[in-house]
Formats: structure tokens, C-alpha cells, sequence
């Protein structure tokens, strides 16, 4: 199912219930049939996002350069996108919403 964030600051944002559940956790809220982030909790949302993200960058670096052996016996390093590119459509959209003083909204 796909979640869309709604912001008059800027475009909707849309993203599948999984990342939309995991993306909001991170900000403090719970994904429910609707939701909002006011203008008053973009600040500590935006910290938040922003410190996982540095963190999930940190451990992706760390896990660089240990590759895998796949079945066929050639080495295989594959690490699927990190939290920064699914994040970063949201994180956008809570700074324009930061800026503009606007609150994000979302519903099933």
C-alpha cells in the first residue's frame, strides 16, 4: 500500500507503507489511518532523520569492503539503497515544510 505525505510547502511524497512506517517511527509519530507532523515538531523530527541517516551511513562504511563469496564462487557485494536514498524525499519535504512553517499530513 502507498503512504502519501502531504505538505502545501512543497509536492506530495509517496512511498510504500513499510518505509512510511519506518521513516515516521524514526521522527517520534506511529503510521496510523492519519497522521501529522505539526510545524512545531519538524525541528526534532528533522534531527532525528538526519542522525539516522548519518548513522545508517556510518555502519553501511564500516561493512565496505567485506565482500561475499555467491554460489558461483566470484565475489558478490551487493548492499541494497541505504536509509539515506529512501530517506531523503522526506527529509526534503520537512525542510520545506520547516521553512514555509507548514505541518505534514498523511492518510490510508
Amino acid at each position: 500500500m502507498l503512504i502519501t505525505f502531504k505538505c502545501h510547502a512543497c509536492p506530495d511524497v509517496m512511498m510504500l507503507e513499510n518505509l512510511a512506517q519506518y521513516l515516521v517511527g524514526i521522527v517520534g509519530k506511529r503510521l496510523g489511518q492519519r497522521g501529522v507532523i505539526t510545524h512545531d515538531e519538524l525541528g526534532p523530527a528533522i534531527e532525528k532523520l538526519e542522525a539516522a541517516i548519518t548513522s545508517d551511513k556510518q555502519e553501511r562504511a564500516e561493512h565496505e569492503g567485506h565482500f561475499h563469496e555467491g554460489e558461483d564462487g566470484r565475489d558478490r557485494h551487493e548492499i541494497p539503497p541505504g536509509l539515506a536514498q529512501r530517506a531523503y524525499p522526506f527529509l526534503d519535504m520537512l525542510r520545506a515544510a520547516q521553512k514555509e512553517n507548514a505541518d505534514i499530513v498523511w492518510g490510508l
